[in-house]
């Protein structure tokens, strides 16, 4: 089985922003079809579940279809459509060789569905009324997160930021507890980033901490942040937002101190040369004005399907998602998926099958 693609990001080619107003193949979800289910059970990440939210909502005043989407983190969903206990699953850090081949169902695709930042967030009351970011690089933050810098005035902090110098407290390090992709991508960031970190850390859904209190979910973390005088955490790009959370600058590998926008994690995915099944991970970039802590969310769906109603409301989900769905994207904080990775969504959802031929009807996919 192919092996977990990590990608070292670099050439900018269109926006993505305009893909949301200009993507072929939207439009062709139309109504409701006969045969279809009138019901549909998800389970996965937090990381886009403010996107997901909108999407079945918008979805079902279309189709009729009801979509009923658990927030669980992406362990939950990885292990809900392993188990087959749902019609799909979703998760921010693409599935393990070993995770994919101990799938019940059989084969699964990894549809892309949104991408998103993850961001380092924080809440020191000295600084409430600061209209000025923190600024973190990666040095700061594999050091704050393997318990090496303990308190907010520590030397490598305030030379980016001279407003820490007075702020003689320790730092309330806040993680998530759950098994996340939103952990996978700061992991991964950290890893790519930190010898030590790669080395007694690493990457992946879960991990060893060295320090830090555990939240359930982009919400719980930020719910720890928020509540708790001096904490830094990591969330989804929308959930600090949401929560009026303050978000730190990350500088990046070409030295610049990147904010995270819509524009900056789209940059984070333009011309890569995606690979067939989707599993790659968009860290560190390097195209100097993108944000380095950025990656893909995913759908999880088995290729082989065994109910004829199912398979064709699941389908067309998916091509809604895909296409339709990306105009929800910005508004909401996620960046729209380019151009290439809608191509390679299209033929992943197309590998879906019912007794042996395409699940997708013809007249969406011709």
């Amino acid at each position: 089985m192919k092996k977990l693609t990590i990608v070292v990001l670099g050439t900018l080619i269109a926006g993505a922003s305009l893909l949301a107003q200009t993507v072929p193949g939207a439009g062709l979800v139309k109504g409701p079809e006969a045969g279809e289910a009138k019901n549909l059970t998800g389970a996965g990440a937090t990381f886009p579940a403010v996107l997901y939210s909108k999407w079945f909502s918008e979805y079902n005043k279309l189709t009729g279809v009801q979509v009923n989407y658990q927030s669980i983190g992406s362990g939950g969903g990885i292990k809900s459509i392993s188990d087959m206990t749902v019609d799909f699953g979703a998760t921010d850090g693409p599935m393990t060789d070993e995770q994919l081949a101990a799938a019940k169902g059989g084969p699964i695709v990894h549809i892309p569905a949104a991408m998103g930042a993850v961001v380092p967030t924080y809440n020191i009351p000295e600084l409430a009324k600061s209209k000025d970011a923190l600024k973190f690089t990666a040095e700061t933050l594999a050091g704050i997160y393997l318990g090496e810098i303990v308190k907010w005035n520590d030397e490598k902090l305030v030379v980016d930021n001279p407003q820490l110098k007075n702020v003689n407290k320790y730092i309330v390090v806040a993680r998530r507890s759950d098994g996340s992709g939103t952990t996978n991508i700061w992991t991964s960031y950290l890893t790519a980033v930190s010898e030590t970190w790669a080395k007694k850390v690493g990457a992946g859904n879960s991990v060893q901490w060295p320090v830090g209190l555990g939240g359930k979910g982009n919400e719980g973390v930020a719910g720890v942040v928020k509540q708790t005088p001096y904490a830094i955490g990591y969330v989804e790009l929308a959930y600090a937002n949401q929560n009026k959370l303050s978000v730190g600058q990350v500088k990046n590998k070409a030295g610049k101190w990147i904010t995270p926008t819509m524009k900056t994690v789209s940059l984070a995915a333009q011309g890569v040369a995606l690979p067939e099944d989707m599993r790659v991970k968009l860290v560190n970039s390097d195209n100097p004005d993108a944000f380095p802590i950025a990656g893909f969310t995913w759908l999880l769906a088995y290729t082989t399907q065994t109910n004829p109603a199912k398979a064709l409301a699941l389908t067309r989900m998916l091509w809604w998602a895909t296409h339709d769905g990306q105009k929800y994207c910005e508004a909401l904080d996620y960046a729209p998926i380019p151009a290439d990775a809608i191509k390679h969504a299209e033929v992943l959802i197309k590998k879906i099958t019912l007794n042996g031929k395409q699940a997708l009807p013809e007249s969406i996919s011709k």
